[in-house]
Parts: C-alpha cells; sequence; structure tokens
C-alpha cells in the first residue's frame, strides 16, 4: 500500500516547475496549489537554461500579424493557424505577467525594450533578461515569486510515475520521494513537464527529460499529436560535455557565420543563409560533418572582442573548452533541443481527458507546427500557463473521486533508449532507420522494467514518423525527401500507437523472412 497524502486533497497540482509550471501556479493564487517537481524548485529546466529570449513583437515596427507570417513560415505548413494567432497574441500580457512576477527585461537608455534579431524572424523582435542568461533570470524571478506566495506548496525531489484516472476522470498522482512512493489525490492536474532531449545522446536538455508528461498523458489515455518533430538545435558547442552546451542562434543574429574546416561559408546559398530556419541550419551542418568534416561558428569579425559582453554565459561555456571567441572559432553540432509534438490541447491547455491540462513543452497547442520559430517557446510556455491557470480558476473544483492502488514501479532508465534514439530517429531518418527502431522499442515500452517510459515515448516518435512519409520542417526523411501536396497532422492515443508498432513490426519480419 502507497501512502495517501490526503492533506492536499482538493489543490490543483501541477507538476513541473519550468517557466510554465511556475507561472501556472502563480497565476492560480490565491487557489491552493501543490507544486510537485522531481529536482529543485526551478532546476534541472529547459527554461532555466534558455539563452535566446522571448519573441515578442511589441515593437513599433512589428505585429502580431507579422509574427504569425514568420511563425507559419517556419511552421512549414503544419501551424494550426487560429491557435497560433491566438497565442501570439497575448505577447503583451505574457510580458507584462513575467514582469509583474519580478523578471526585468533588458532595456535601452530611454525605458524601452531592447530587440534582438534570430533566425527565421523578419523583424528584431526577441527580448532578453540579462544578456543571454534569460531563461536563468526568469527562473530565478519566478522562483523567488512562488516561494513568497502562500498559497503554493512545493514538493521538491518528487518524481511522478503515474496519471491516476478514475472512470475517465483525473482522479490523483502516483508520485516517488525519497520516503517512498505515495499517492496525491488530485481532481485537477496541470502538467509542465518539459521536452524529450534526455532520449538523445547529444542534447541541449536536462539529461533526465524524456517526456515525462507525454508518458503520463499518454498512459492515461489522452490524445497524442505530431509526435514524429524533433527540433535538432543546429548549433551546440561541440564538446565531450553532457548536455550539450548551447550556442544561441541570437549569436548568428548578431552576424557569426558558419564556416566547414576548409574555411567554406557552406549556407551561402540558403535562403537565409545562417539565419535560414532551425531544421535546414541543422541538416546543412549535418551533412558537413556525416562526410567527415567539422564545423565552426565565426564570430571573431562579427563580435570579436564584444563577445564576452554580448554573451556572458556562452562565453563562459566557450572558456570552460578552452575557446576564446574573440580568437578562436567555436565547434559545433546539431543536439536535440525542442518537441513541436506532444500531448494535444486546445488553447487554455485542456486534454481529451477530464481534468488534464497540459502546458509548455510537453503539449502540442499547434504554435510551432513541424519547425519552432526561434524563441516562440518561452513565450507560449508563458501564454499557456496563463491560459490554463485563468481557465482553472472559472470553473468549480470537482468533488474528490476515488484514487486506484497502483504499483509505482522502476525508476527509470534512458540508457537503452538514449542508444536506440540517437542512431535511428536523429536529424535524418529513413525506412529502415525507423522499422529498426520500432522493433528495439516496442518490448521495451511494452514491458515493466526500467526502460518502459522512456521507450514508450520513443516509440511515439519512430511510429508518428514511419507513417509520415515525407520530409517537413524538423522531420526528415533521405527516402521520402519531398512533400505531401496538403500538410496533415496526426493525432493518436496510446492503444492506436501500440497497434501501428506491431503492425509494422510484423510487416519488417515477414519481408525479412
Amino acid at each position: 500500500m502507497t501512502a495517501v497524502f490526503d492533506r492536499f486533497a482538493g489543490r490543483v497540482a501541477v507538476v513541473g516547475s519550468g517557466i510554465a509550471g511556475l507561472v501556472t501556479a502563480l497565476t492560480l493564487a490565491p487557489q491552493p496549489v501543490v507544486l510537485v517537481t522531481r529536482a529543485g524548485l526551478g532546476a534541472e529546466s529547459s527554461s532555466g537554461w534558455a539563452q535566446g529570449g522571448i519573441a515578442a513583437a511589441l515593437g513599433p515596427d512589428d505585429s502580431t500579424d507579422l509574427h504569425l507570417v514568420d511563425t507559419l513560415a517556419a511552421g512549414d505548413g503544419l501551424c494550426d493557424e487560429a491557435s497560433a494567432r491566438a497565442i501570439l497574441s497575448d505577447t503583451a500580457s505574457a510580458v507584462a505577467a513575467l514582469e509583474r512576477f519580478g523578471v526585468r527585461f533588458d532595456r535601452l537608455a530611454d525605458g524601452a525594450l531592447q530587440f534582438g534579431l534570430e533566425a527565421a524572424h523578419s523583424r528584431k523582435r526577441i527580448i532578453h533578461a540579462d544578456g543571454d542568461g534569460t531563461g536563468a533570470a526568469i527562473v530565478r524571478a519566478l522562483t523567488s515569486a512562488v516561494q513568497a506566495c502562500p498559497s503554493i506548496t512545493v514538493l521538491e525531489g518528487v518524481e511522478v510515475r503515474r496519471l491516476l484516472t478514475t472512470e475517465g476522470a483525473v482522479s490523483g498522482l502516483l508520485c516517488a520521494g525519497t520516503d517512498g512512493a505515495f499517492t496525491l489525490p488530485a481532481t485537477r492536474v496541470v502538467l509542465a513537464t518539459g521536452g524529450l532531449g534526455g532520449l538523445y545522446d547529444a542534447s541541449t536538455n536536462p539529461a533526465g527529460n524524456f517526456g515525462q508528461g507525454v508518458m503520463l498523458a499518454a498512459r492515461a489515455g489522452a490524445e497524442l499529436r505530431d509526435m514524429e518533430f524533433v527540433q535538432f538545435h543546429p548549433t551546440a558547442l561541440a564538446t565531450p560535455r553532457r548536455p550539450l552546451a548551447l550556442v544561441s542562434e541570437a549569436v548568428r543574429g548578431e552576424g557569426a557565420i558558419l564556416l566547414n574546416e576548409k574555411s567554406e561559408r557552406f549556407m551561402t546559398d540558403t535562403p537565409g543563409a545562417e539565419l535560414a530556419p532551425r531544421d535546414v541550419v541543422a541538416r546543412a551542418i549535418g551533412r558537413e560533418i556525416a562526410r567527415g568534416g567539422k564545423v565552426y561558428l565565426d564570430a571573431r569579425q562579427a563580435l570579436g572582442s564584444r563577445f564576452e559582453k554580448r554573451f556572458p554565459l556562452i562565453h563562459a561555456l566557450c572558456a570552460e573548452a578552452g575557446i576564446d571567441p574573440a580568437r578562436h572559432l567555436i565547434p559545433v553540432r546539431p543536439a536535440a533541443h525542442y518537441h513541436m509534438g506532444g500531448v494535444a490541447t486546445d488553447t487554455a491547455g485542456r486534454t481529451s481527458i477530464e481534468g488534464l491540462w497540459v502546458v509548455g513543452e510537453a503539449a502540442c497547442t499547434g504554435l510551432h507546427g513541424a519547425n519552432r520559430l526561434a524563441s516562440n517557446s518561452l513565450l507560449e510556455g508563458t501564454v499557456m500557463g496563463l491560459r490554463a491557470a485563468q481557465a482553472i480558476s472559472g470553473m468549480a473544483a470537482p468533488n474528490a473521486r476515488a484514487v486506484p492502488e497502483v504499483a509505482p514501479g522502476p525508476a527509470p532508465d534512458l540508457r537503452l533508449v538514449r542508444d536506440i534514439a540517437s542512431r535511428d530517429l536523429s536529424v535524418v531518418r529513413d525506412q529502415a532507420g525507423i522499422d529498426r527502431a520500432i522493433a528495439k522499442l516496442l518490448p521495451l515500452a511494452t514491458g515493466a522494467g526500467p526502460s518502459a517510459d522512456p521507450a514508450l515515448v520513443a516509440l511515439s516518435i519512430a511510429v508518428f514518423a514511419r507513417l509520415r512519409e515525407e520530409s517537413r520542417g524538423a522531420h526528415a526523411r533521405s527516402d521520402f525527401p519531398a512533400q505531401y501536396e496538403k500538410a496533415e497532422r496526426r493525432s493518436m492515443t496510446l492503444s492506436p500507437i501500440l497497434d501501428a508498432a506491431r503492425a509494422l513490426n510484423t510487416h519488417r519480419l515477414a519481408a525479412s523472412a
């Protein structure tokens, strides 16, 4: 029998302490909230590692319409235009909320917001805090606000293993902490668990992030959408460090260029050159590396001695590797960075399960489509945290539901899955590799071992990737380089995903017999 934490019954449970979870909890105040986080408050969060900033069309030469055009173009035909417009239209409210919670954005001498340029944006619209330390500055401010908020109780060092449901509606969370397993009764749950970069060896995300929110929602019966779209950031710092350090797109926005080991600028014939959409740049760098070459970011002319002041965090990361960006080339490589797919939600974060909201990277709202526009993620996390909290505040709290007794199972182990995903579900895919991944992941995902939960997420990526016989945005297939004439989105629950995996595996075995 697991312990039951009845003292938190009736509270909204928020899982995760990145920007989306923190904003949700703060916006719900004074309604009582229990915030559950696997690490320390705000720690091991991709939000805290974000360098680039927040895309905010608030300048005098900018508008929501222009921001939407850029977002749709980057999304490569797969954005939900209505959802994207709704989210981008809340930019001013999102920035105001963050400032109300204590975030201080970089401003010019006259007090106006300072805007930077990033890839595929037609305007300078990226706002920062502490230069390239935007994510850390935001998370520091939000965690301080949460700690000072009397209506929020934080449970640190607690991992959620299962989302519990009763008659198809949320009834609680099965958790594991330092003192063992326990059940947290809850009829309103917000998952804000971040991304899945930890499934890959080369990633800029916290190593333990394997798509926990996707796994929890999927096992409870929620719809998943567009799972095949994993964005690989083109310019992670190519060192043995794991996770890989990020070299923000903003460095290229300041004029840095990409060179191969022959000192050739290989992006010049590509529309947008170094500031082309991320999927385009990542594949171009990948091709250089695949032929045995190396790729470098050259900021010597564009920034030189100004690099340290403009990008202090990146400068420190380079110095850690013995690199001075003012004098040296910066070695870079693509790395798993952001997941455009996830749990299907509406523009208030609601899912197909009663009582469950998902916000931030774990969700798929339709904003990002096939390829996220740079710096739209922190904006989405803030907007959707606000929207989910407002939706929950506007409804009566459901009555408590009987909580089923479920065994917690083993702690997740990513090692086997990481090898499979890194080899066969990376920047460029093909049928042979995807089928190989499905064959290896299926028994892991349907088993009861420590690889089961991360394998379930990776298997979902593989099945969605296998069914999309085209190249679009971040999903590139060497055997299907063209696009469908009409862009198509796909949503599935876990049962059809597993059925498809079994059918594909059976077909593979029959073909090889």
